[in-house]
């Protein structure tokens, strides 16, 4: 494994969900010294998506980032219905057996949708596991709307047809590496491509506990999408937690499009654009924009906060 993959996984630990080893990290603070920050990753990789802005996160935040059931370090079970609910129970269930009672969340893609179940919980106040405040969140570039979503040609294969279950025992294959490869180029930037060695990262963090059998089955979380969107927009549109985007523009999936579909659905939007050659993963891209744009509205949170 990669060097630095090591180092990520050897910093982490694992909790028990259901019988399943999810791994996690908990960094920064000392828990009730500092806010808790809850990152939720995407898909199809981890936690190390947050690897750039991990140093200056764990200087303001106790900060805890779990890797989803099927993705990452966690188990990664074959005969498992992998949905977004199920994905918002673990983080709960990770929060309880963490006993946080109140966090921020910054979540991308993939995390997005789980971020939008677990505010529609909150805001219904329906949890599986504990009932913790959500002080605040901070959306990345994801499928908020699924009327404006557009995934690519291969994840719409692997994740919405029977192709999926057929083609799952050739993923890892030199060929299947090749199109996953152009798939990921055309999610990032002109000028932010990742290099060699991070596609290499991406497809060991991938092909770890022999992932690439249930990459597709972790996809099919698109369908809830329809299935809950209604759901969670009302809960965006009548939630009184501050929320922000921040949103790459040339992202094909959920760039501009998405952002100018999030302004004309939630009252009152907050939404910061980055600059115009940033795509799909903007931690990864633009890390020093992120890092500004979130800390400046999770600080505005906090000031208002302490004058109540």
């Amino acid at each position: 494994m990669d060097a630095e993959l090591e180092r990520w996984k050897a910093a982490g630990q694992y909790f028990d969900y259901l019988g399943f080893d999810i791994f996690y990290r908990v960094d920064g603070k000392p828990l009730g010294q500092a806010p808790v920050l809850l990152l939720i990753h995407g898909y199809p990789f981890n936690s190390f998506d947050w690897a750039l802005i991990w140093p200056t996160l764990v200087e303001r935040f106790t900060v805890i980032a779990p890797d989803m059931i099927g993705m990452g370090f966690s188990d990664k079970p074959v005969p498992y219905e992998y949905s977004v609910h199920d994905h918002a129970d673990m983080h709960e269930a990770l929060l309880a057996y963490l006993k946080v009672d109140s966090c921020h969340v910054l979540a991308h893609d993939l995390g997005d949708s789980v971020g939008q179940e677990l505010l529609a919980r909150y805001e219904a106040g329906d949890h599986a596991y504990g009932a913790p405040i959500i002080e605040s969140i901070t959306w990345l570039n994801g499928g908020m709307f699924n009327e404006t979503y557009t995934p690519r040609l291969l994840q719409k294969v692997l994740s919405r047809t029977p192709l999926g279950d057929i083609t799952s025992r050739f993923q890892g294959s030199p060929v299947a590496r090749r199109i996953m490869d152009r798939t990921l180029d055309q999610m990032f930037g002109p000028n932010t491509k990742p290099s060699p060695r991070m596609i290499e990262q991406f497809h060991q963090i991938l092909d770890y506990n022999d992932g690439a059998r249930v990459t597709h089955k972790v996809g099919r979380f698109v369908t809830d999408r329809y299935a809950h969107r209604n759901r969670w927009v009302r809960a965006m549109r009548e939630t009184l937690v501050p929320m922000r985007l921040i949103d790459g523009p040339i992202d094909p999936n959920s760039g501009k499009h998405m952002a100018d579909r999030y302004l004309e659905v939630i009252p009152n939007p907050d939404v910061v654009m980055l600059a115009d050659d940033i795509a799909h993963w903007p931690q990864i891209e633009a890390p020093d924009a992120v890092l500004k744009h979130f800390l400046t509205h999770v600080d505005r949170v906090i000031e208002q906060s302490e004058r109540v």
